[in-house]
């Protein structure tokens, strides 16, 4: 999983997988999405795909990108204590707020 979160540090990374969040896509339609060259997609999504984080199928002449959840799952399972732990934080901050007397307008 540390492998993972390395990989998801690099911003770029993470706009690739918004975006095939959405829907599959090839490189081109990444390249004009992110604004970035074709060589710097392609260098991202060759680093995601050796983290399992995408796949690739052919077609024809284009290869069509799409995302793996699996390692995803991985890294929800590690954060769901520190979602529990923020969820707890906030339910005391909505007991002090509700506590807290009202101001007269």
């Amino acid at each position: 999983m540390s492998h993972t979160l390395e990989v998801l540090a690099e911003p770029h990374r993470r706009q690739i997988l918004d975006l095939l969040r959405e829907a599959e896509r090839p490189v081109g339609d990444l390249v004009s999405a992110l604004g970035v060259s074709q060589p710097g997609v392609s260098k991202h999504l060759r680093v995601l795909r050796e983290a399992g984080l995408v796949e690739v199928r052919r077609d024809a002449q284009r290869r069509i990108y799409r995302v793996r959840p699996e390692p995803l799952r991985d890294l929800d399972e590690w954060l769901a204590p520190y979602r529990f732990m923020w969820g707890a934080r906030l339910g005391d901050l909505e007991r002090h707020l509700d506590a807290m007397p009202d101001e007269a307008d």
